[in-house]
């Protein structure tokens, strides 16, 4: 008996084919969904606040943290990478809307807290970001609501295989 390359992972079979594929769908829906939403709030924290969604991102997360985050607490919180989440503070020091210290309980750390300029930002964009998206899904039911971010959050905490 051969066993598996230990460079490939051995995957589950389909049990339903046509279950599968609509499990597929429902996957390309979402995505496609996600992407629209956030296409159009790029343009629209461009064109209003000439704002890239990644800072916003950054800012949003100081914003719920007033005691400030660690770069390692932030990059895994916005899923990305320290070194991407590194370039977006170092702009917004640069202007002024976030500020770096180093931190009291590890040394080696820095913590990042939004400043008072970017914390009044952030309530003005947030204040309007809310209306954009209540917009965007203005034709979801509120049934239909509770129903998708439990079926979100399932997915979510679907422990791997």
């Amino acid at each position: 008996m051969t066993q598996p390359d230990s460079d490939f992972t051995v995957t589950p079979q389909v049990q339903d084919k046509g279950l599968a594929r609509q499990r597929l769908r429902l996957w390309v829906h979402m995505l496609k969904a996600v992407r629209h939403i956030e296409s159009d709030l790029r343009d629209r924290l461009r064109r209003d606040f000439d704002m890239t969604l990644p800072r916003f991102d950054v800012l949003a997360a100081l914003h719920a943290a007033p005691e400030g985050l660690k770069m390692t607490d932030l990059s895994q919180q916005l899923m990305v990478s320290n070194g991407n989440v590194t370039g977006i503070v170092d702009r917004l020091v640069k202007d002024g809307l976030a500020e770096r210290q180093i931190s009291e309980t590890d040394r080696r750390a820095f913590l990042v807290q939004i400043t008072p300029q970017g914390r009044q930002l952030m309530d003005r964009i947030l204040t309007v970001h809310l209306a954009w998206i209540d917009d965007l899904l203005r034709d979801v039911s509120e049934t239909d609501i509770a129903r998708g971010i439990a079926i979100m959050m399932d997915i979510r905490h679907k422990r791997p295989i």
